[in-house]
Order: C-alpha cells, then sequence, then structure tokens
C-alpha cells in the first residue's frame, strides 16, 4: 500500500469497564482516501473502538489524533465538526421525520444560525435554511433518495434506511467516515450494491472510510487493509490476503468453513 498522509491515528487504546477491559493497547494508523476495515468476533471491542474515535467514550489510555489534531475525548459533537462522521449499528433515524428533514438535521451542524433564532423570522436564519434544504435534496440525489425525499423515514425499506443513514453522516461534510456493519441485515444482492456504493462515495466525496462488518465479501471486496480484534487485543492487519490467510484469524473468527466457501 503506498504511503498517503495519516488522517487518523489512534494510539495504544485501551477502555475499561470497571474491571473489565473491553480494548487493551489497540493502535491503528489510517491514510488519507483509502477504505479500510475492522473485524472480530461479536463482543471483541470493535465497536468501543468507534466510540472511542468518535468522543462516545473517553479512551482509559492511549490517544486518538485526526488530522494532526488531538480529539482524544472531544464531545462528538465536537469531533464531527473536526471532519469526522459515522453510523450505527442499529439504525439512528428520526423515524417520524421526512428523509429530506433527517438529512437537513445532519446539516445543520454547519449552520452558523442558532435554533432559537428560528422563531424570529430573522432573513439572515430564513436565507441559511433554504440553503441547508437545497444542499441536503442535492445529497439525496447524489445517493438516489431524492425520489423519497418526502416519504417518512421508517416507511423506507431497510437498505433504504441505511443509505438514508449515511446521507445524513455526509450532511455534516466530514472527510472520515465510520460505518458500523452497513451490510447487516442485507441480502447478497443488497451487499453488492453497497459495495459499488461505498466505493462511490470515498471517489466522489474524497473520503477516508473505516468499516465494522460482518459480511466478509464486503469486508474483503472492498478493504485495502483490515485490522482484526479479539478480546480487546489486535491479533493481525495486513491486507486481505494476508488476514485470508492468516491462522490466528481463521482459528479465531473466520473459520475453517469461511475458506471452504472462499
Amino acid at each position: 500500500m503506498a504511503d498517503r498522509p495519516v488522517i487518523l491515528d489512534a494510539a495504544n487504546l485501551t477502555m475499561r469497564f470497571g474491571g473489565v477491559t473491553a480494548v487493551s493497547d489497540f493502535s491503528m494508523a489510517i491514510q488519507e482516501n483509502r477504505i479500510v476495515g475492522l473485524i472480530g468476533p461479536n463482543g471483541a471491542g470493535k465497536t468501543t473502538s468507534f466510540n472511542m474515535i468518535t468522543g462516545y467514550y473517553r479512551p482509559t489510555e492511549g490517544s486518538v489524533s485526526f488530522s494532526g489534531q488531538d480529539i482524544t475525548g472531544l464531545a462528538p459533537h465536537k469531533v464531527c465538526r473536526m471532519g469526522v462522521a459515522r453510523t450505527f449499528q442499529n439504525i439512528r433515524l428520526f423515524k417520524n421525520e421526512t428523509v429530506l428533514e433527517n438529512v437537513m438535521i445532519g446539516a445543520h451542524i454547519r449552520q452558523k444560525s442558532r435554533w432559537w433564532q428560528a422563531p424570529l423570522n430573522l432573513p439572515s436564519f430564513n436565507k441559511e435554511e433554504r440553503e441547508v434544504r437545497d444542499k441536503a435534496m442535492e445529497l439525496l440525489e447524489r445517493v438516489d433518495l431524492h425520489t423519497v425525499a418526502n416519504e417518512r423515514s421508517e416507511s423506507l425499506p431497510y437498505g433504504q434506511q441505511r443509505r438514508l443513514e449515511i446521507a445524513r453522516a455526509l450532511a455534516t461534510e466530514p472527510s472520515f467516515l465510520l460505518l458500523d456493519e452497513p451490510a447487516a441485515g442485507m441480502n447478497p444482492e443488497e451487499s453488492h450494491v453497497l459495495m459499488t456504493f461505498i466505493r462511490r462515495l470515498r471517489d466522489e466525496f474524497n473520503l477516508t472510510i473505516l468499516l465494522i462488518e460482518h459480511d466478509m465479501k464486503v469486508v474483503m471486496g472492498v478493504c485495502e487493509h483490515i485490522w482484526v480484534l479479539d478480546y480487546g487485543k489486535l491479533i493481525a492487519q495486513g491486507n486481505p490476503k494476508e488476514i485470508q490467510g492468516d491462522p490466528r484469524v481463521i482459528e479465531a473468527y473466520l473459520g475453517e468453513e469461511y475458506l471452504a466457501d472462499a
């Protein structure tokens, strides 16, 4: 993998909850404009690592640097303003709001006006709100959701809800996007479409993408580099070919049946 500048550097991350160590001394350095993966069994510490990177947890030990700045323990909204956005394992949409409104909510983190100005009917607030709406609609067109812009988000099929959550994250104008199990619940055809979509996101939005995923066809199909956690510890890292052939990964996670199907 040719050298590019490192956009995110997580160094020696450790997260303890009482007497339980969920993640132990985990480090990863991610280069700009890469699609990379974090895999491992359930309970391995993958989502905990996401939460430390994005400010939902403050690491017990270790540090997180983004674009050369220390973001360790910053509040999630501040991490987001820095350019780091994420989706969640369990889809978190505003179910009673429309598709367009969900994306507008994401865009508001970049808005200069404040919520308390809305009742004042200020021209500057109204102008910016129109700009947010236009930007959100443009974004929906780019992710092929513009035809359902006025539908309530809970009415969308599962695959479109996943795509909407990604669109809302994109509305925050990130340079780094974390996807937590984006293929969960998808059939093989939907997963194949997702792989193309993830590559398009990286290229069109100039993103670096880190994903947690259990669908190995997706992981091996889109990721250029992969880290593997087991019981909170890093057991392997490398390109897809190296990971598929690593005995520790096969024993801890992939299993012999994966090799038979690969």
